[in-house]
Formats: structure tokens, C-alpha cells, sequence
């Protein structure tokens, strides 16, 4: 804002002196050099702070920059008047400062507008949090709580710290995390995250995270981060700028010097190859492209998406092949036993059993068990419970009571030589055997998500291949597929077969050169195939470490319909920096041959160049939106 203001105020001020000082022109008959103090004075005001700029950029080794291009050009102008034979260019040399200042005007609002999103995104980082001493509540800073303390929340405070309620409810503010309006029910158990407003209750907290791990301050540190990792379009303008710069810097050169010797006219020759100079300066590319990246990322995390570079908002675009994890992210993660199968035991004695082995884990699918049992009036018993080994990919076993019981997959029922029952109920299927006996089995289903539907009619309707890796059976990934009208499944996967998958993608003819395959997930159990992937997308990532970790893209909400919006997003933004790419070196080679042949002036070179600056800018903006 400051900045803002002093801009301001030097451009209202150098336009007043500049006006004055073509009115003392006019009404007076002073010499040049009376005339050249009077028009300095606006000058040096307008000019001041981009000398400074220049001669700190020289120093540092930056001879090339825009600020030296105008320097030379907006000085030259205000002294070619002293070439004899010349026409005094005193009012071209201020225009040109002038203009120049009025662009960086436009891109300060530009950047303010773009940050005003990053900065709404810091009004989640908590100033306090309240804490009791004795019996009496104070407030303290959030990183001075330690994990295990509790913490109180107040209706109207924002949640500080990451843990778990252990008294009272309330409702939910998210939407700065998640990007979702609709409040959330808060009870005893249930997880809360540091950015999360209390609406109307009272509520203690248990502390599960530090103030530097808790889910806000990573996102704050993502989002501010994220603009360190160039797109291929930043980059580009970077080699450009390196090698633009000092040719047309020689290129003026040679304008003003050659046809100046061959035709014996300087002034004419030194003015067009200044008015070269203001022309190719090279500032509407340097500002407007990362600025419409920078906008798209504060944008984006509005809406509970992270991107962790612009490159990764690039690359969203350039997807042609999404690969999905099945359970949590096509569907809802939440299984439910839908049918019971025992074999020469009834249906309670083969839950009873199940909910034994898998009491410890806490898998989706062990936790169905564990509350089935819990809902036909059961409790999980005093029953002795030893030697329990989770079996990767396959399954859990345990001795219950003495006895060794495996519960998981078909898989696991092959390792102990086991023939099971075929199901035809779709759904997971869970196996119930000891090494001598097979118990029957459960089968577990689980619900598409309500939002998966026009997420793949999305990605259809664009082209864009569909496959599915799971480690589920082939019948439960069969019927979601052909549900979903995925392009292709691949069933009964373990973490390493999934990595194998991917690499067929990547080999299969399918897949195009100079586009993406993504994998989303949720960013725990699948890290190995997110790192393997071009784009990595946790699903849900709030509150996990692994997926934020693992991940270079972070969906917050858990749904999956943020795809559409990521490449949406990612469409526009990128879109939006090629335009002002390529309008802004077309105008840039048009106007630098129009100068060189004497067609355009020094004025037109200075509107074209601002004017430029300015749309390219407020092309950018509209990445905001």
C-alpha cells in the first residue's frame, strides 16, 4: 500500500512539474541549455528511483535490464538537443520516464491484487490460542503449546493448533482450508486443524501437532513457496530477456552509428535508435507472466487446491492420462459389511473372529468389521489376542486365543494353501481361514463418490485417458469401471505392482511425448506411485503429512471434482501467459521495424510500449478470477 501511495504521488507530482515546465516553454524564448534545467527538474522526479534501480542492478552485475534500456533512452532524448542541427526532444525523454513509471503503477496493483489472495490465505495463521495455568485460562502464542496440552476454543476464535476435541461440539468454519461454505459438525474424537473457525461452541482440544507442522503453516509455506518453481513459460522469458536484451542494445547501436557515418544525418539516426531502445524494453514480458502464475496459484488455493511450484499448475494442462487409487478417491472410503458368508460357523461367530484379528488396525476395511460386529449388539471381548503381523498387500494375521487366524485377500488365502469360496456379491471380499480350516467370508462394499460421475465425463469429454489400480479384487474394480466408464482397470495390485503399472503407461503408445500422466490418491499408502508419476495429487491431503509430503498437488477438500477446477485453472492461466507472450513480442517486433525505418517515432514508441506493459498486466489479473 505504501509503495502504492508513493508511486502515486510521483507521477501526480512529475505530470504537474512537466506541465509547468511546457508552459515556462511556451510563453518564454529561453536558450537549450535554460530550457534542458527547467524540463530536469520533472525529469529527475519522474526518473529518480529507476536511475536507482539501474545503478543497484549494475553493481550486482545486471548490466542488461529494463531500467538500464530506459536510461539510456529517456537520457539520450533529453540530450540529443545539444547535437547541432537538432530539435530539442526534451518533452520524448520525460514522456518516456513518465509512461514508464505509470507501467510499474499498473503493476503494483497488479501484484497487490495477486498477494491480496495470499494474504487472505495468512488470516488463517492463528495469533493465539488459549491455554489454562492453574485454573485460569490466558492466552498464549501457538508456538509456545506443546503437543498433549489442551487447548480451549472459544466461539468466534480460530482453531490455532491441530489435535483432537476431547470436550464439547460445535460447528465448523473450513472454507479456508478446504474451500467448502457448508459448516462441519465437531464432536468429541473428532479431528480438528489449525485455520478451522469455531462457530457456536465451546471446545477443548487435545494438541496432536506443533505450531510449524500444524496444517496452516504448511499451507501458508506451500503457497508462498510455490512461485520458486518456474513454469517452462518463466523460463523461457528468462533465456529471452538474457539474450534480447543486449541485441537490441547492439542493435541501436549499430542504427545510430552506421547510417549515421553513411549519411552524415546523426540527430535523425540517433533519435530512431533511441526511440529502438524504448520500444524493445522488454518489461511486459518480465512482469505479466509470472505475475498471471502468481495469480492462479492465489486463486487456486481459494478454492482448497495447492499447487507446490507453477510449474505443477503448468504441467496440470499437459495431462493426458489420469491414473486413480479406487478406495477414497473414486469412492467414499467408508465400507460398510454388506454380506456374510460362514462356512460351518454362523454369521456372529465368523465377525466375531474377523473383528479380533483386525481390532488393532486401523485400515477403512478393519474398522467396517470392528463396527459391524459393534452394531448387532456385540463388544469386541477379552479374548487373548497375540503375535499380530500385518501381512503388505494381503492382509492381518493373529492368534486368537492360541490359534492362528488369517483374515485379508485371496492372496493371502493362496500363501496358507487355503481354497475359498467364489463370491458373486461385488465387493471387497474378506477371507477368514486358519492354516487347517477355511471360516468363510465378509464381503464389504463401498460408495462411489457423488462427485466421481462428472469427474470422469469431464476428463472424457477432453480426451483424456482413464485407468484405474487397485489392490481391491477384479470383480468390485470391474463393475466401478464399467459404472464409471473407465478406460481401463488393473485389479489386485500390491504397492509395487502399482509402480509396475505405471511404467507400462508411461511405455504404451498411448501416452503422448510433452504430456503427463497423474496419479491421485491419497498420498499415504501410494507415495511410491506419486513420486513415479509426473503429477503426484493427494486427495484429502488435510491434516497428512504424507500426502502433503509426497504430493505436487494437494486437494483439501477430498473431492474429486477439484480436478475439474485444477485444470480448468491450469488452462486459463497458462493460456493467459502465452497471450502476453505472444502479443507482447509481436507488437514489440513490429514497432522496433516501424522505429528503425523512421516510421514510428519516439512518442509512438513510447505509448506502444507502456500500452503493452499495461494490457499484458491486466491480462494477467484476470487470472484472479
Amino acid at each position: 500500500m505504501e509503495e502504492k501511495k508513493e508511486k502515486i504521488i510521483q507521477i501526480i507530482v512529475g505530470t504537474i512539474l512537466f506541465g509547468t515546465a511546457i508552459l515556462i516553454d511556451k510563453l518564454t524564448n529561453f536558450n537549450t541549455c535554460v530550457n534542458f534545467i527547467i524540463y530536469m527538474v520533472p525529469y529527475i522526479v519522474c526518473a529518480y528511483d529507476t536511475f536507482k534501480e539501474g545503478i543497484e542492478e549494475i553493481k550486482e552485475g545486471e548490466i542488461f535490464s529494463e531500467q538500464m534500456l530506459m536510461m539510456i533512452a529517456s537520457l539520450g532524448a533529453m540530450l540529443i538537443a545539444f547535437i547541432p542541427g537538432s530539435e530539442p526532444e526534451f518533452m520524448e525523454g520525460i514522456f518516456v520516464m513518465l509512461f514508464f513509471q505509470v507501467g510499474e503503477f499498473f503493476e503494483i496493483i497488479a501484484e497487490g491484487e495477486s498477494e491480496k489472495s495470499i494474504e487472505s490465505l495468512m488470516n488463517i495463521r492463528p495469533d493465539y490460542a488459549n491455554i489454562y495455568k492453574g485454573k485460569k485460562l490466558i492466552k498464549v502464542d501457538p508456538g509456545d503449546v506443546k503437543v498433549g496440552d489442551i487447548i480451549v476454543c472459544n466461539p468466534g476464535e480460530k482453531i490455532p493448533l491441530d489435535g483432537i476435541v476431547v470436550k464439547g461440539s460445535t460447528y465448523v468454519d473450513t472454507i479456508a482450508i478446504t474451500g467448502e461454505s457448508v459448516p462441519r459438525k465437531i464432536e468429541i474424537n473428532s479431528d480438528v486443524y489449525s485455520g478451522f473457525v469455531n462457530k457456536n461452541g465451546v471446545i477443548e482440544i487435545k494438541v496432536t501437532k506443533s505450531f510449524g507442522d500444524s496444517t496452516a503453516s504448511k499451507i501458508i509455506y506451500l503457497v508462498k513457496n510455490a512461485s520458486s518453481k518456474k513454469t517452462s513459460n518463466e523460463k523461457f522469458i528468462t533465456k529471452f530477456s538474457k539474450i534480447y536484451t543486449p541485441l537490441v542494445i547492439v542493435a541501436a547501436l549499430l542504427i545510430g552509428i552506421i547510417p549515421s557515418i553513411v549519411t552524415g544525418n546523426v540527430v535523425i539516426w540517433l533519435s530512431r535508435a533511441l526511440s529502438f531502445l524504448v520500444v524493445s524494453c522488454p518489461c511486459a514480458l518480465v512482469i505479466s507472466v509470472p505475475l498471471a502464475y502468481f495469480g492462479g496459484i492465489g486463486g487456486s488455493s481459494k478454492k482448497g487446491i495447492l499447487f507446490k511450484g507453477s510449474n505443477y499448475l503448468e504441467a496440470v494442462s499437459k495431462i493426458d492420462t489420469v491414473v486413480f487409487d479406487k478406495t477414497g478417491t473414486l469412492t467414499e472410503g467408508v465400507f460398510e459389511v454388506s454380506v456374510i458368508h460362514p462356512n460351518e460357523i454362523n454369521e456372529n461367530e465368523l465377525l466375531h473372529i474377523a473383528a479380533h484379528v483386525e481390532e488393532h488396525s486401523t485400515h477403512p476395511i478393519a474398522v467396517s468389521l470392528i463396527e459391524s460386529y459393534k452394531s448387532i449388539g456385540n463388544e469386541i471381548d477379552n479374548c487373548k489376542i497375540s503375535d499380530v503381523k500385518e501381512i503388505s498387500g494381503k492382509g492381518v494375521e493373529a492368534k486368537v486365543n492360541g490359534e492362528q487366524i488369517f483374515v485379508g485377500n485371496k492372496r493371502l488365502m493362496e500363501s496358507i494353501n487355503i481354497k475359498v469360496d467364489k463370491c458373486k456379491h461385488a465387493g471387497t471380499t474378506i477371507y477368514v481361514a486358519s492354516k487347517e480350516k477355511y471360516y468363510g467370508h465378509i464381503v464389504i462394499s463401498d460408495k462411489i463418490k457423488s462427485d466421481t460421475f462428472s469427474t470422469i465425463e469431464y476428463l472424457k469429454k477432453n480426451n483424456i485417458r482413464t485407468i484405474v489400480l487397485t489392490g481391491d479384487n477384479k470383480d468390485v474394480a470391474k463393475e466401478i469401471s464399467n459404472n464409471l466408464n473407465i478406460d481401463e482397470y488393473h485389479a489386485e495390485l500390491l504397492p509395487q505392482d502399482k509402480v509396475d503399472k505405471i511404467d507400462e503407461v508411461f511405455k504404451s503408445n498411448n501416452h503422448k511425448e510433452n504430456m503427463n500422466v497423474a496419479f491421485i490418491g491419497d498420498g499415504i499408502n501410494d507415495a511410491p506411485v506419486i513420486a513415479r508419476c509426473d503429477i503426484g495429487i493427494a486427495m484429502g491431503g488435510i491434516g497428512s503429512d504424507a500426502a502433503i509430503e509426497a504430493s505436487d498437488v494437494v486437494f483439501m477438500n477430498d473431492k474429486l471434482s477439484s480436478l475439474i477446477t485444477a485444470f480448468n485453472i491450469s488452462k486459463k492461466t497458462t493460456r493467459i501467459a502465452k497471450e502476453n507472450i505472444f502479443f507482447s513480442i509481436f507488437i514489440k517486433l513490429l514497432v522496433l521495424v516501424l522505429c528503425a525505418l523512421g516510421i514510428a517515432n519516439m512518442w509512438i514508441a513510447v505509448l506502444a510500449d507502456v500500452g503493452v506493459t499495461v494490457l499484458a498486466v491486466l491480462n494477467s489479473m484476470r487470472t484472479l478470477r
